[in-house]
Protein backbone atom coordinates (compact mmCIF):
# COMPACT_ATOMS: atom_id res chain seq x y z
CA UNK A 1 0.00 0.00 0.00
CA UNK A 2 0.88 3.70 -1.27
CA UNK A 3 0.34 6.24 1.57
CA UNK A 4 -0.45 9.47 -0.08
CA UNK A 5 -0.53 12.85 1.96
CA UNK A 6 -0.85 16.98 1.94
CA UNK A 7 -0.68 19.15 4.12
CA UNK A 8 -4.26 21.54 4.19
CA UNK A 9 -4.83 25.18 4.73
CA UNK A 10 -5.17 24.29 8.13
CA UNK A 11 -2.26 22.24 8.64
CA UNK A 12 -3.95 19.26 9.14
CA UNK A 13 -2.99 16.09 7.78
CA UNK A 14 -4.68 14.44 4.75
CA UNK A 15 -4.11 11.06 3.88
CA UNK A 16 -5.05 8.32 1.35
CA UNK A 17 -3.77 4.77 1.15
CA UNK A 18 -3.54 4.13 -2.55
CA UNK A 19 -2.82 0.13 -3.18
CA UNK A 20 -0.01 -0.98 -5.03
CA UNK A 21 -0.86 -2.50 -8.60
CA UNK A 22 -0.79 -5.78 -9.49
CA UNK A 23 0.37 -6.72 -13.07
CA UNK A 24 -2.34 -8.20 -15.60
CA UNK A 25 -2.43 -11.75 -15.43
CA UNK A 26 -4.79 -12.56 -19.08
CA UNK A 27 -5.44 -9.98 -21.62
CA UNK A 28 -8.74 -7.73 -21.30
CA UNK A 29 -9.49 -9.36 -24.76
CA UNK A 30 -9.27 -12.37 -23.30
CA UNK A 31 -12.47 -11.67 -20.28
CA UNK A 32 -16.07 -12.00 -20.48
CA UNK A 33 -18.00 -9.08 -22.84
CA UNK A 34 -19.84 -7.75 -19.66
CA UNK A 35 -15.94 -8.14 -17.30
CA UNK A 36 -13.72 -6.67 -20.35
CA UNK A 37 -15.85 -3.59 -20.49
CA UNK A 38 -15.83 -2.98 -16.74
CA UNK A 39 -12.00 -3.45 -17.13
CA UNK A 40 -11.52 -0.99 -19.53
CA UNK A 41 -14.48 1.20 -17.50
CA UNK A 42 -12.28 1.27 -14.19
CA UNK A 43 -8.61 1.63 -16.39
CA UNK A 44 -9.98 5.20 -17.87
CA UNK A 45 -11.23 6.36 -14.81
CA UNK A 46 -8.21 5.49 -13.18
CA UNK A 47 -6.05 7.45 -15.65
CA UNK A 48 -8.70 9.97 -15.46
CA UNK A 49 -8.60 10.64 -11.69
CA UNK A 50 -4.37 10.77 -12.14
CA UNK A 51 -5.37 13.55 -14.24
CA UNK A 52 -6.75 15.32 -11.49
CA UNK A 53 -4.73 14.50 -9.22
CA UNK A 54 -2.34 16.27 -11.07
CA UNK A 55 -4.22 19.38 -12.27
CA UNK A 56 -5.17 20.09 -8.70
CA UNK A 57 -1.69 19.72 -7.67
CA UNK A 58 -0.47 22.02 -10.23
CA UNK A 59 -3.07 24.70 -9.37
CA UNK A 60 -1.96 24.70 -5.78
CA UNK A 61 1.45 24.73 -6.49
CA UNK A 62 0.75 28.91 -8.41
CA UNK A 63 -2.27 29.48 -6.82
CA UNK A 64 -0.88 29.90 -3.21
CA UNK A 65 0.34 33.10 -4.64
CA UNK A 66 -1.85 33.72 -7.58
CA UNK A 67 -5.21 33.36 -6.33
CA UNK A 68 -5.00 32.22 -2.70
CA UNK A 69 -8.69 32.55 -1.83
CA UNK A 70 -9.43 29.54 -4.23
CA UNK A 71 -6.93 27.09 -2.02
CA UNK A 72 -8.75 25.91 0.51
CA UNK A 73 -11.43 24.84 -2.40
CA UNK A 74 -9.24 23.01 -4.61
CA UNK A 75 -7.54 21.16 -1.50
CA UNK A 76 -10.95 19.96 -0.84
CA UNK A 77 -11.04 18.75 -4.76
CA UNK A 78 -7.63 16.92 -4.65
CA UNK A 79 -9.09 15.13 -1.38
CA UNK A 80 -11.93 14.02 -3.85
CA UNK A 81 -9.67 13.46 -6.37
CA UNK A 82 -7.06 11.60 -4.49
CA UNK A 83 -9.64 8.69 -2.59
CA UNK A 84 -11.21 8.50 -5.98
CA UNK A 85 -8.12 7.49 -7.63
CA UNK A 86 -7.82 5.45 -4.66
CA UNK A 87 -11.43 3.55 -5.48
CA UNK A 88 -10.58 2.35 -8.93
CA UNK A 89 -7.25 1.70 -8.20
CA UNK A 90 -8.07 -0.92 -5.73
CA UNK A 91 -10.72 -2.23 -8.03
CA UNK A 92 -7.94 -2.97 -10.31
CA UNK A 93 -5.93 -4.53 -7.64
CA UNK A 94 -8.83 -6.98 -6.61
CA UNK A 95 -9.34 -7.81 -10.58
CA UNK A 96 -5.53 -8.24 -11.00
CA UNK A 97 -5.05 -5.62 -13.63
CA UNK A 98 -2.12 -3.07 -14.38
CA UNK A 99 -3.71 0.60 -15.18
CA UNK A 100 -3.88 1.82 -18.66
CA UNK A 101 -0.76 3.09 -21.04
CA UNK A 102 -2.69 6.35 -20.65
CA UNK A 103 -1.69 6.45 -17.33
CA UNK A 104 1.63 9.11 -17.17
CA UNK A 105 0.47 10.64 -20.07
CA UNK A 106 -2.39 11.95 -17.98
CA UNK A 107 -0.65 12.69 -15.67
CA UNK A 108 1.67 15.19 -17.46
CA UNK A 109 -1.33 16.56 -19.27
CA UNK A 110 -2.65 17.25 -16.05
CA UNK A 111 -0.06 19.12 -14.75
CA UNK A 112 0.33 21.14 -17.71
CA UNK A 113 -3.59 21.97 -17.81
CA UNK A 114 -3.06 22.62 -14.18
CA UNK A 115 0.10 25.01 -14.27
CA UNK A 116 -1.28 27.23 -17.23
CA UNK A 117 -4.97 27.27 -15.62
CA UNK A 118 -3.86 28.07 -12.27
CA UNK A 119 -1.32 31.07 -13.21
CA UNK A 120 -4.32 32.48 -15.26
CA UNK A 121 -6.38 33.25 -12.26
CA UNK A 122 -8.93 31.93 -9.81
CA UNK A 123 -11.92 32.11 -12.85
CA UNK A 124 -9.70 29.76 -15.40
CA UNK A 125 -9.52 27.40 -12.17
CA UNK A 126 -13.13 26.89 -12.70
CA UNK A 127 -13.67 26.99 -15.33
CA UNK A 128 -11.77 24.42 -15.82
CA UNK A 129 -13.31 22.34 -13.00
CA UNK A 130 -16.97 22.99 -15.06
CA UNK A 131 -14.93 21.72 -18.30
CA UNK A 132 -13.54 17.98 -17.03
CA UNK A 133 -16.68 17.59 -14.84
CA UNK A 134 -19.47 18.12 -17.05
CA UNK A 135 -18.10 15.47 -19.88
CA UNK A 136 -16.36 13.38 -16.73
CA UNK A 137 -19.70 13.27 -15.00
CA UNK A 138 -22.12 12.59 -18.71
CA UNK A 139 -19.31 9.77 -19.29
CA UNK A 140 -19.58 8.47 -15.92
CA UNK A 141 -23.57 8.10 -15.99
CA UNK A 142 -23.50 6.55 -19.20
CA UNK A 143 -21.16 4.06 -17.44
CA UNK A 144 -23.83 3.39 -14.94
CA UNK A 145 -26.06 2.43 -17.84
CA UNK A 146 -23.59 -0.38 -19.47
CA UNK A 147 -22.33 -2.02 -16.07
CA UNK A 148 -25.22 -3.75 -14.34
CA UNK A 149 -23.52 -7.14 -15.38
CA UNK A 150 -20.53 -5.53 -13.01
CA UNK A 151 -21.84 -4.85 -9.88
CA UNK A 152 -18.14 -3.96 -8.19
CA UNK A 153 -17.49 -1.67 -10.75
CA UNK A 154 -20.82 -0.07 -10.91
CA UNK A 155 -20.50 0.38 -7.27
CA UNK A 156 -17.16 2.49 -7.98
CA UNK A 157 -18.54 4.58 -10.36
CA UNK A 158 -22.18 5.40 -8.41
CA UNK A 159 -19.46 6.49 -5.24
CA UNK A 160 -17.75 9.08 -7.58
CA UNK A 161 -20.46 10.52 -9.58
CA UNK A 162 -22.34 11.11 -6.01
CA UNK A 163 -19.15 12.41 -4.98
CA UNK A 164 -18.73 14.69 -7.88
CA UNK A 165 -21.84 16.66 -8.31
CA UNK A 166 -20.96 19.14 -5.57
CA UNK A 167 -17.75 20.41 -6.62
CA UNK A 168 -19.00 20.73 -9.88
CA UNK A 169 -22.03 22.96 -8.91
CA UNK A 170 -19.75 25.05 -7.14
CA UNK A 171 -17.14 25.52 -9.48
CA UNK A 172 -20.20 26.77 -11.70
CA UNK A 173 -21.11 29.54 -9.32
CA UNK A 174 -17.54 30.79 -9.62
CA UNK A 175 -17.57 31.18 -13.45
CA UNK A 176 -20.20 33.83 -13.08
CA UNK A 177 -17.22 36.28 -12.33
CA UNK A 178 -15.81 35.73 -15.35
CA UNK A 179 -16.29 36.41 -19.00
CA UNK A 180 -13.39 35.57 -20.79
CA UNK A 181 -12.20 32.39 -19.30
CA UNK A 182 -15.17 30.89 -19.24
CA UNK A 183 -15.39 31.02 -23.40
CA UNK A 184 -12.56 30.34 -23.84
CA UNK A 185 -11.77 27.36 -21.73
CA UNK A 186 -14.80 24.98 -21.63
CA UNK A 187 -14.66 23.97 -25.17
CA UNK A 188 -10.94 23.23 -25.50
CA UNK A 189 -10.81 21.08 -22.14
CA UNK A 190 -13.90 19.46 -23.25
CA UNK A 191 -12.75 18.22 -26.23
CA UNK A 192 -9.61 17.30 -24.92
CA UNK A 193 -11.07 15.41 -21.62
CA UNK A 194 -13.34 13.50 -24.56
CA UNK A 195 -10.62 12.46 -26.88
CA UNK A 196 -8.92 11.05 -24.10
CA UNK A 197 -11.66 8.97 -22.69
CA UNK A 198 -12.56 8.02 -26.13
CA UNK A 199 -8.70 6.81 -26.89
CA UNK A 200 -8.65 5.24 -23.05
CA UNK A 201 -11.13 3.02 -23.94
CA UNK A 202 -9.52 1.74 -27.27
CA UNK A 203 -6.06 1.13 -25.63
CA UNK A 204 -5.16 -1.51 -23.70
Amino acid sequence: MTLISFIAADHTMIAVMEPPMLPIFAPVSALPPETKFGVRVIKVDHAGEHAAVCIYRAQLAVARWRAPQVVPELEHFLSHALRHRAVFAEELRRRGRWRSSLYPLCGVGGWILGLLTGLAGAVAIAATKVAVERVVLAHLEGQLEMLEQDPPAFTAILTIVQDEREPYDRAQLALRQGRFWPRLIPPVVSAATSLVIWSGMKLP
